[in-house]
């Protein structure tokens, strides 16, 4: 069974359009707070990544499928999963409920990045380790097999 972070927010005033159902831009303003939350918890803060490592993780795919809509003074609770852990990408899973009801779903792909040189890097191995940890154990042990050439 994968390992999920999960944290609630609830939708303010500003969240919402003059009707009071949450706006989609504010919806991945929240979501980027719970990605960056999430790291903080597995000890890699980005204000520290950021300007102390100079590296971030910035997001290259989103996908978001909106099944309810929600309102002003709604509480969300953000499930966060680790899908995939790429030599240097991070596949995450999100999936957004309002009490027992499933409001939206994201797949997100996230890269490690130099940010002085604007390049993709190799997740450093304290990094890949935290982020595997969070697999399911039979992708775990297929995210750490090796990878081999083709044969000639």
């Amino acid at each position: 069974m994968a390992v999920s972070f999960t944290t609630d927010r609830m939708l303010r005033f500003g969240d919402c359009d003059i009707s009071g159902t949450a706006y989609y831009p504010s919806y991945l303003n929240i979501l980027n707070g719970v990605v960056e939350e999430f790291w903080t918890k597995i000890g890699y803060p980005w204000h520290e990544i950021i300007w102390k490592q100079r590296w971030g993780t910035p997001t290259v795919h989103l996908e978001c499928n909106f099944s309810k809509p929600s309102f002003f003074g709604d509480v969300l609770t953000f499930k966060v999963t680790v899908t995939r852990v790429g030599r240097s990408s991070l596949s995450l899973s999100h999936e957004i409920f309002c009490g027992e009801e499933l409001r939206w779903t994201v797949n997100q792909v996230l890269a490690a990045s130099w940010l002085d040189k604007h390049t993709s890097m190799t997740w450093p191995d304290d990094v890949r380790a935290k982020l595997v940890s969070f697999l399911p154990p039979e992708k775990s042990s297929e995210e750490r097999k090796p990878v081999s050439s083709p044969s000639r």
